[in-house]
């Protein structure tokens, strides 16, 4: 199977390999790929990828082009046959993750310009479904951050129809970098802690605006040629695949069009705390300080939690200890705007230890986990969420154990 990886300013598609504490995963592709669907076929009843029963999750442009981390797309079904026309535009061979209501989740690499069978009556656990548990729900997610589906068309066995499924009644909204795009975690946006925040409630919908290498302050940053200040407001990231559709006009998020957040969750500025050309302290204190304001202007009802940051492990003689980044301009940040009632601090500080970095420097999928439960109950606490997700998986193969029991 193939994970997709991508480095700042490289457009090449990669093979990557899972590790588990140096040692090679298996892992399970399912080769969903059909021969193309003709839209007056008799076998298939095709819907366009404007049908009003069609929620499309995070960000998407007027092409049905996905952009950002993990973003997805849900819909009820009759029948028992679904499948999806994928655009040209889509990245050839991204890998998507897919499920049918609360089954597991499966992976899927795309092939652009063709059509590709999530569903069908061999799909395993589909013939269990109860009468209660009806109408079925498809949801695709696409795991990486840099790349991207084209929705073409939708099919479902000819007589059937899509269902529009209600979204929840509460929203968040995650801002970030790298960390919280999931960067080197297994499936990537689908392992990082945004995307376990977010579907760890069960009950809530999200969107992950998080690109690796970007920074908060306005300005070139690892590869990305503008910052979270400028693009948080456009729809799509600092990609290649971005600049090569759009070059430096992209075009600006519709947020009127969209359901405001209930609460935004901030985690920016590892990389504007870097060595090569960073902004100078005061230019991220005062960044962040206009950036804010500015969100609460989009979002006047919305509570925005700023995240202190980690900024890795540095061995101390026999021990090791937590570095932070910002650690005094961001807790200004929060203490400015405290008293206005919808700034809240979260405090990382002690959640993930020297073991829950990988070798990329970026959390393994156990430090995703940690941050995103420390944050979930914080969430809780603070603003009586409770929690949804009451069986089925969040995380994707992670079931780790030791067969010998009998001592």
């Amino acid at each position: 199977m193939k994970l997709l990886a991508i480095l700042c300013g490289f457009v090449a598609f990669s093979t990557a390999t899972i590790l588990e504490n140096g040692r090679v995963r298996e892992t399970h592709s399912v080769d969903t790929k059909v021969a193309k669907i003709a839209t007056n076929s008799t076998g298939w009843k095709t819907y366009g990828p404007n049908a009003t029963e069609l929620s499309y999750k995070g960000r998407w442009d007027d092409k049905h082009i996905s952009w950002w981390a993990a973003p997805g797309l849900k819909f009820g079904f009759s029948g028992q046959n679904l499948a999806i026309t994928f655009g040209n535009l889509t990245s050839d061979g991204v890998l998507v993750a897919y499920r049918v209501s609360g089954l597991d989740w499966q992976m899927s690499n795309i092939t652009a310009g063709a059509a590709h069978q999530f569903v069908s009556p061999s799909t395993p656990g589909l013939n269990a479904t109860l009468a209660s548990q009806l109408p079925l729900v498809f949801e695709l997610r696409v795991t990486n951050w840099a790349y991207g589906v084209q929705i073409s068309a939708v099919h479902i066995s000819s007589g059937e129809k899509l269902i529009k499924i209600p979204d929840y009644s509460r929203k968040i909204e995650f801002i970030g970098d790298s960390l919280m795009a999931g960067y080197s975690a297994t499936y990537e946006a689908l392992s990082g802690f945004g995307y376990n925040i977010g579907a760890g409630f069960g009950n809530v919908e999200f969107s992950i605006t998080a690109y690796p290498g970007i920074c908060l302050h306005d300005a070139e940053c690892w590869g990305n040629a503008r910052g979270q200040e400028y693009q948080f407001y456009r729809t799509v990231d600092t990609s290649p695949r971005a600049i090569s559709l759009y070059g430096t006009s992209p075009p600006r998020w519709d947020f009127s069009a969209h359901a405001d957040p209930d609460v935004v969750l901030i985690n920016i500025g590892t990389n504007d705390n870097n060595t090569a050309t960073p902004p100078t302290r005061e230019q991220y204190l005062q960044s962040y300080l206009a950036f804010v304001p500015a969100v609460h202007k989009l979002y006047p009802r919305a509570q925005i939690v700023l995240m202190s940051l980690w900024n890795g492990f540095s061995r101390t003689g026999s021990s090791y200890r937590q570095s932070g980044a910002y650690i005094d301009e961001i807790y200004q940040v929060y203490q400015t705007y405290v008293r206005e009632g919808y700034v809240h601090y979260f405090n990382s500080t002690g959640i993930l230890q020297h073991n829950d970095i990988g070798p990329q420097w970026h959390p393994t999928d156990v430090g995703h986990i940690k941050v995103a439960s420390h944050v979930m109950q914080y969430l809780r606490i603070k603003f009586g969420w409770e929690f949804g997700a009451t069986g089925p998986e969040v995380q994707h193969e992670t079931l780790y154990w030791n067969d010998e029991v009998g001592y």
